[in-house]
């Protein structure tokens, strides 16, 4: 009781000094909480941010892939209607099963897609329309058939909507999406000034295909109306981007897509998922495990391999790339600034500390006069800064919960899941602080010579 006396007296002979302690740790505590609190939840929110941007991942067939890297005539870093826009006017020659496409939402990491479409990459001969007929020509135009807003019923009884509806957030779109399955096409604005193309507009689409009989070649047409005109500001806007049954109507490729498009959240890679992506088999059973249930690009893009036989996944490398470079700097800054309030509130303590001993000198050398020991009364002194800096530190989580909100609204639209064991780490970092800025205190109090701080020497 008497030790919890001396404790209590001390804060109402030096009530501005303690205070100033306690709003220090408070300062520092809530700069922690809040930095902390957005380090532990910024790989989600900046996967959600980055999924908004199209896919993450591109399925195509194993005999397209091993052409593109033997060649380089594609890239892993584009999006397929994008290479298809701006690449050869060739159609490809490898083929998936579009009704296999749904396999995807089957794998391990199935709640993790979060959207994908399959598209059919072709050319046809598009016809001028409305006014423009007599000022332009005939032109030869890329044609992506895909799912716009399509609803798949799976086999365990779920239904999802997938589609590019979903993954083309940055696009301008004029008009409205194609319905998926109707006589629709929606075009890029540069291929619809080039064709004189405005929304309601019909348009003939004619591609020459291999006779039915197998000798020569004719001429298959379908046409489409367009209700709704893009921008993306990218060469897409060159392409026409119709339902998938229209694209293969007209290139008479039933059942038939070359690539899927697949946006899924993912853990930005480390050197395991470096490591995997060259080899999955170099890794040993430990890593393997740690690989395949963690949500890396990699680890999923396998896993789309595996209930899709004969495919190749790639990550988009350039959205992986920017998603860890992106996450380690922001956490570095967070982490840097963490520990900046750390040393800051620990200089502070320690010359407060310092100052308060100063001040307290004769009260402190009388009760070693009387009998109190070093120790005795070192751990008053910690007893003293532990209750104020406990209580700062109390209202410092609180209001650093409050700050990690603020900033998760401001810069990713959204509230920051405070995890209990940043509040445990944060506690447990000024605890050290306090003991190490106490250090040279203890050190005063320890040199501290009772017959000649009561005699004023």
């Amino acid at each position: 009781m008497f030790f919890l006396n001396m404790i209590f007296r001390s804060f109402s002979r030096q009530f501005k000094r303690r205070l100033l302690i306690a709003v220090t740790v408070c300062l520092s505590a809530t700069v922690s909480v809040a930095m902390l609190g957005v380090v532990f939840d910024v790989g989600d929110k900046l996967n959600a941010e980055l999924s908004t941007y199209g896919s993450n991942i591109i399925v195509q067939p194993k005999s397209d892939a091993v052409v593109s890297d033997l060649y380089g005539s594609g890239d892993s870093g584009t999006s397929s209607a994008t290479s298809t826009a701006s690449g050869s006017s060739s159609d490809p020659t490898s083929f998936l099963k579009e009704s296999d496409a749904k396999k995807i939402k089957t794998i391990f990491w199935a709640f993790n897609i979060t959207n994908f479409a399959p598209e059919l990459n072709i050319h046809a001969d598009a016809g001028c329309s409305g006014t423009s007929q007599g000022s332009c020509k005939a032109a030869n135009v890329p044609i992506v058939g895909t799912w716009f807003a399509k609803t798949l019923h799976m086999d365990s009884g779920e239904s999802t909507v997938v589609g590019v509806d979903g993954m083309r957030s940055w696009w301008k779109v004029s008009g409205t999406w194609p319905k998926d399955g109707g006589e629709q096409a929606m075009a890029g604005s540069a291929v619809a000034a080039k064709l004189g193309l405005k929304i309601g507009d019909s348009v003939t689409l004619d591609k020459t295909i291999a006779a039915s009989d197998g000798n020569g070649t004719e001429r298959n047409r379908v046409k489409v109306k367009i209700v709704g005109i893009f921008d993306s500001g990218d060469s897409d806007d060159n392409a026409i981007y119709m339902p998938s049954i229209m694209a293969q109507t007209l290139a008479n490729l039933p059942d038939s897509v070359d690539k899927i498009e697949v946006k899924a959240l993912t853990t930005p890679d480390n050197d395991l998922a470096r490591k995997a992506s060259k080899n999955p088999a170099a890794l040993t059973q430990d890593e393997w495990e740690t690989w395949y249930c963690t949500a890396y690009p990699s680890s999923i893009a396998y896993q789309i391999e595996e209930v899709l036989p004969g495919t190749v996944a790639k990550q988009v490398r350039q959205v992986a790339a920017l998603q860890g470079d992106v996450l380690n700097k922001t956490q570095a800054v967070m982490v840097l600034m963490t520990v900046l309030s750390l040393v800051a509130a620990a200089i502070a303590v320690a010359n407060l500390m310092a100052a308060s001993i100063g001040e307290r000198g004769s009260e402190l050398a009388l009760l070693k006069a009387i009998g109190a020991t070093d120790g005795a009364v070192s751990r008053l002194m910690l007893a003293e800064t532990a209750v104020v800096a406990l209580a700062g530190a109390i209202v410092g989580a609180l209001l650093g919960s409050g700050v990690a909100q603020i900033v998760g609204h401001v810069v990713f639209g959204s509230g920051i899941t405070m995890r209990p064991m940043v509040f445990v780490l944060v506690f447990v970092l000024l605890a050290v602080t306090i003991l190490v800025a106490s250090l040279s205190s203890i050190r005063a109090i320890l040199g501290l010579k009772p017959a000649e701080v009561l005699h004023g020497r």
